[in-house]
């Protein structure tokens, strides 16, 4: 029995909608504490939206671990993204409301105090984690709660030129009683998947942490008393003090003391429902409007186009047909348009090589990006997995090298008519993005280096990544080359003439034409683009990957239409030479981005200090546009060769 189309339409926009919704299978596995039970916090790198260069929590002067500092397990994207995160001395005890006096530092030297104001003035936030938890902090700024990660390092009062270090952290612990009945909970994060059983479940009955909160104080207090208590002993709960000379001051020779009190509050959030204190931002209506409004206009504008170009062309395809051979003879004769350059279509185009392996890297990062948001928009993609999704997007990468060899060498053997040379063409596609990728990288690193930054890329990693390039990337890049040769070339309907005709001249250049269409594909991306910008440089979690999704499918098939109406109109006016003007026409979309990406920088970045930071965000601001323009070129192309392959199989040749 066959299901009528109007529900195959309601089946579709159901799961879409529910790819919208579900976000995520949320947090890591879940653990149960008893009352009593100790658990530590971690520390990451400290960061800050003026400058964008992490650096090491134990580069300031703060309390240190009896143990040692210990690193945790980092994966390729956590590395990659500067994380660097530590074990730390905050210890709680599970439903133990208490306050803790830590450590009092020695008196604080002249770099120390340099170091602490730098950090200050340059509002850089201490990142703490509890059970896979990031910190969270809420302010309210003109009478707007706005909820933040992180707790500054100090902050400077207005018109003042002292700064003043947190010392005091009041930490809210929420808690929610587990007692081992309900769903099944699957846990994606750092310690992998894993389902709890049944039996499981029973035994981890007790307290799950769903919330983590800090209110940061600081606090002047007596050293004299404060050096006779030893680590973790109580002190009475002090209250953040309004007045400044009751504040802790950064000052050379001073002794800080740093103290914590908990407080564990019983809540009704569940575990698999934790992190949508995070996820659920202020202002997410606005988003999600802006963007469906976006889609609707951009569809009706998509729609009107394509549909008014098939009429055209299908009016042009049946007058031709139509004619008998004498009147098409008149008809070349007095007419121009795309059926005069029928001997030139297929003409190989001018650096035909470098097309083939920008074809082949396209074809690559399109995979890429197709297959991340779609794995992230079914929830595969965990925001407690820290880097697993620029783990995922590199592992990806690598594989798709088979397919971006393929592609090359067989756009490479249709073009030449022979597969000599494809040994070359293949090694030229394993090397061209990701060898502008690693140019621009070294050149940032080393600007990272120079300034002691958490992420600078280590030497160790630039051999791993090294190694996974030329050990995976590079042979199945290779193999993809070889299949390459062996698969049958793209035959043309039509043969090319031994001598090119010319192409008349044009009153405006055709680049204009070029450049102005990628103003359309801008249009399905850019409000997208604003919240992504906004989630790597201003620390926000995005993770509206369903919509995503959406933006990504109109984005390819915008680009499609794009790319075949200008191809069209370039035949139109007898100018066959397409092959560039097809790639870059979706691809121009590139240059609106990276000049949006100024944009940004200049109008939304205005915190960001420094040229250090400014080199750093406009470099990966290129790497960002360069893929793009790889991406989107390769969907005009490979639409528009099919579109003048079938176009000309239509015209009846003699």
């Amino acid at each position: 029995m066959r299901m009528p189309k109007m529900h195959w339409a309601f089946l579709f926009v159901v799961l879409l909608a529910h790819s919208c919704n579900g976000f995520y299978l949320p947090g890591s596995y879940m653990h149960t504490y008893s009352t009593g039970d100790n658990i530590f916090t971690k520390v990451n790198s400290l960061t800050s939206i003026e400058t964008e260069l992490p650096f090491s929590y134990y580069s300031l002067p703060y309390c240190k671990p009896d143990e040692g500092i210990k690193k945790s397990a980092e994966n390729l994207g956590e590395l990659l993204m500067g994380d660097q995160i530590d074990n730390s001395p905050y210890r709680f005890r599970m439903n133990v409301n208490e306050s803790i006096f830590l450590c009092t530092t020695p008196p604080l030297s002249e770099h120390e105090v340099k170091l602490l104001k730098q950090r200050t003035r340059d509002l850089y936030q201490v990142n703490m984690i509890l059970d896979n938890l990031p910190v969270m902090r809420y302010a309210t700024q003109n009478g707007i709660k706005i909820q933040w990660t992180g707790f500054p390092v100090g902050y400077t009062p207005q018109n003042s030129n002292e700064d003043y270090i947190i010392n005091h952290l009041k930490f809210t612990v929420l808690v929610h009683e587990y007692e081992g009945r309900g769903v099944e909970i699957i846990g994606t994060g750092e310690e992998g998947m894993g389902v709890i059983s049944e039996g499981d479940k029973k035994a981890a009955s007790g307290y799950e942490i769903v919330g983590f909160e800090v209110v940061p104080c600081s606090v002047k207090y007596d050293v004299e008393t404060m050096i006779k208590l030893h680590k973790y002993d109580n002190i009475t709960t002090p209250s953040c003090p309004l007045e400044l000379e009751k504040s802790q001051i950064i000052r050379e020779q001073e002794r800080v003391s740093f103290t914590y009190d908990v407080e564990f509050v019983k809540s009704d959030i569940r575990w698999p429902s934790r992190w949508d204190a995070y996820l659920k931002m202020e202002g997410a209506r606005v988003h999600w409007f802006s963007i469906l409004n976006s889609l609707m206009v951009i569809f009706f504008l998509a729609g009107i186009v394509f549909v008014i170009f098939l009429r055209t062309v299908r009016r042009d395809l049946t007058r031709y047909e139509e004619l008998d051979k004498e009147a098409q003879a008149q008809m070349n004769e007095e007419l121009s348009g795309w059926k005069l350059v029928v001997g030139d279509v297929f003409r190989e185009p001018e650096h035909s090589k470098l097309l083939c392996v920008m074809i082949g890297d396209g074809v690559q990062i399109t995979g890429m990006a197709a297959v991340t948001i779609v794995f992230a928009a079914f929830g595969f993609m965990s925001p407690a997995s820290r880097g697993m999704l620029l783990t995922g997007m590199i592992i990806l990468y690598l594989f798709l090298g088979i397919i971006a060899g393929y592609v090359a060498v067989r756009l490479w053997r249709t073009v030449k008519g022979t597969t000599e040379g494809w040994r070359s063409v293949s090694w030229a596609v394993a090397c061209f993005f990701p060898g502008i990728v690693f140019v621009i990288l070294t050149v940032l690193n080393f600007i990272l280096w120079g300034s002691k930054s958490t992420g600078a890329i280590p030497i160790s990693l630039y051999f791993i990544l090294l190694a996974l390039w030329f050990c995976i990337s590079v042979p199945l890049t290779l193999l993809g080359g070889f299949f390459g040769t062996k698969a049958e070339a793209i035959q043309y309907p039509v043969r090319t003439n031994q001598i090119p005709r010319e192409i008349p001249a044009r009153k405006y250049p055709s680049w204009l034409l070029v450049l102005g269409a990628g103003t359309l594909p801008f249009g399905t991306l850019f409000i997208e683009l604003f919240f992504i910008l906004s989630s790597i440089w201003l620390g926000r979690f995005y993770y509206v990957f369903g919509f995503l999704l959406i933006v990504l499918i109109l984005l390819i098939v915008v680009c499609a239409e794009v790319s075949v109406v200008l191809t069209y109109m370039h035949l139109c006016v007898e100018d066959w030479r397409w092959w560039w003007k097809a790639f870059y026409a979706s691809g121009s979309v590139a240059l609106y981005v990276f000049l949006y990406s100024i944009n940004y920088l200049v109008f939304d970045l205005q915190s960001l200090s420094g040229p250090v930071s400014a080199i750093l965000y406009l470099g990966y601001s290129l790497i960002m546009a360069i893929a793009i323009m790889l991406s989107t070129g390769t969907i005009g192309f490979g639409m528009s060769f099919y579109f003048v392959h079938y176009l000309f199989s239509s015209v009846k040749i003699d």
